[in-house]
Formats: structure tokens, sequence, C-alpha cells
């Protein structure tokens, strides 16, 4: 008489706790991870090694291995459960309004980043979520958004625009003034805002509310003193050509070191409590799901950034 045929069917907690326990190899890590006993885990295992007819897993005192047995159905399994997950949340993402392409706008080369970083998370997460990116002009900040280029934009603050929705700080970063390599002031090693005084300023040409620029370029010190404006500029290489040659100097958020470093031009960190704050903000009247879930994956994409010195705000 032949052998009898063994039973096919798999309950998916038989799957979930044997791919969770080939990852972990502890049976204590992969019950606080599926929530479940010790105990239930075990006898999940058993079941499924009762179907499979051969152990899948080898079990001391000491340690936890898979069998050459567990290795196959692992990496056979893997792939067709990852394809199970992904199809599911194609669907869920589908009957949420969470498909199709977002337009994202950045400001600086930080927020370009943490922009970047989140479209990587969500190519995983939600793959069915196309994310266009595009740059803001220096000149321009809210322009393209206000047009419709963008959905969403991740930009330094403050924003205070009737039309325009601004999201929580999601980073912070310090500031330096940027100052030629021969400047009387590029052997410091800070400065405050009161030594603004004692150098033009470079500005910046365009359509820029005026509370935006007295944040990020002041026209006096805190003390009241005047601080000289220098030439404007349209863009940031405009403005770094400019500071090497001696014709002003920039002060701009911490990150301008890192992906700005050139011959001829010093960063010097500024003392005080002034710092740059970036974050999203949307039209107003605009909003959907997957704005939602870009803002939630960028919120935690800046936890990961945020460094351990919180005078620092360049991701190292």
């Amino acid at each position: 008489m032949s052998a009898p045929i063994p039973e096919t069917y798999v309950d998916q907690n038989e799957l979930d706790c044997f791919l969770v326990l080939a990852e972990e190899l502890h049976f204590g890590r992969t019950a606080t991870r599926l929530h479940l006993s010790r105990a239930r885990v075990s006898q999940l295992i058993q079941k499924l090694e009762r179907r499979v007819g051969a152990p899948l897993f080898t079990r001391t005192s000491r340690r936890v291995a898979l069998t050459s047995l567990g290795s196959r159905l692992r990496d056979d399994l893997k792939p067709h459960y990852r394809g199970i997950e992904n199809a599911l949340a194609r669907a869920v993402a589908s009957a949420r309004g969470i498909e199709g392409v977002l337009h994202v706008g950045f400001s600086t080369p930080l927020a370009g980043e943490m922009v970047m970083k989140t479209i990587e998370k969500l190519r995983t997460t939600h793959p069915e979520l196309a994310v266009e990116v595009c740059e803001v002009p220096l000149s321009d900040p809210y322009g393209m958004l206000r047009k419709g280029d963008f959905d969403l934009q991740l930009a330094d603050f403050p924003v205070h625009e009737d039309d325009l929705t601004r999201g929580p700080t999601l980073l912070v970063e310090d500031r330096v003034l940027a100052v030629a390599a021969g400047h009387p002031l590029a052997g410091r090693n800070t400065v405050t805002l009161e030594d603004l005084a004692r150098v033009p300023l470079l500005t910046i040409e365009g359509d820029i509310p005026e509370y935006w620029l007295e944040h990020q370029l002041p026209t006096r010190t805190p003390s009241g003193r005047p601080i000289e404006q220098g030439p404007s500029v349209t863009n940031f290489q405009e403005a770094l050509t400019l500071v090497a040659g001696g014709k002003g100097a920039l002060l701009s958020g911490a990150h301008i070191a890192l992906y700005h470093g050139r011959p001829g031009i010093s960063y010097i960190p500024v003392e005080g409590e002034n710092p740059l704050g970036y974050g999203l903000m949307w039209r107003s009247d605009g909003g959907n799901r997957a704005m939602e879930l870009f803002g939630r994956i960028a919120r935690e994409i800046a936890r990961d950034m945020a460094p351990a010195d919180p005078r620092r705000a360049i991701p190292g």
C-alpha cells in the first residue's frame, strides 16, 4: 500500500512563526516579535514539522539552528511569502488611494537627502507609489508648489503663507558663516550673530517673503547693529563663488560645509539659539493619503538622521 499523501494546507500562523524563527533562531525573540507565548511558538513549529514529516530546526539548551531541510524550505517560501504580502499591501494601498505619482520638491541638499531616503523606503514598503522629485529654485521658494508642480515640498522654515499649510518640524540644524579663507573671521573657531556686523552678508534675489529673509539673512544683529547687505544671488553656486572671491559672507545651515566644501572658503559655526528648521508643506486646499504616507515615512527618516549631539544636524 502506498504511503499517505501529506496534508499540504498550512495555517498562516505556522508560516509566520517559521519564517520569524528562521530569522531570529531564538524562541524568546520570536515570541516577542509575534506577540505570542514561547509555548505557542513551539506548538506552531511542531505542527509544521509534523506536516512536513521531518525536523526543520535543531534545538539544544544553547542554540537553535535550521536543518538543511529547514534552510531549503525557508529559501523556497520567502520570495512567495513576501510576494503575497506585497500583493496585499498594493491592494490595501489602492483601496486607500495610495497609488499613482507623488511630486515632491526640496529646497536644500539636506532636505534632498531626507526626501531620497524617504523614497528609498517607500520603494520597499509601497512600490505602487511612484515619487518624482525636483529642486526648488532658491529665488522662488513657493511658486512651483502654488502652481501645482509639486504636491509636497520639504522646505526650510519659517512658512507663514495663507494658502500653504506647514507640517511639524522634522529636523533642526545650527548655522555656519561661510567667508573667504583669507577673511579675518576665517581663523575663528566660532562666531556669533553680532559678528555679522563686520562683514557684508549676501542676500537672495527673487519672490521671497520678508519674514523668511529676515530669519535666514537678518539685517540687524540681536543688539540692533546694522548688517551690511552684500550682492544678491539666485543660487548656491553663485553665492559660493562670490564668497570665495571676498565679495561677502553667506549665512546658511551647517550642512553646507558637508555638501559644498570647496577651496577658498572657511565655514565657521555660529553660536546662539537661532537654528534652522525643516519640514513638509503643501497647498492648503490639497492633501491625500499618499501625502500622509510620505509625511509619516519622512518623520521616521528624520528620526534616523538626527544626530546624538543636538547642536549638529548634519547626518553623519
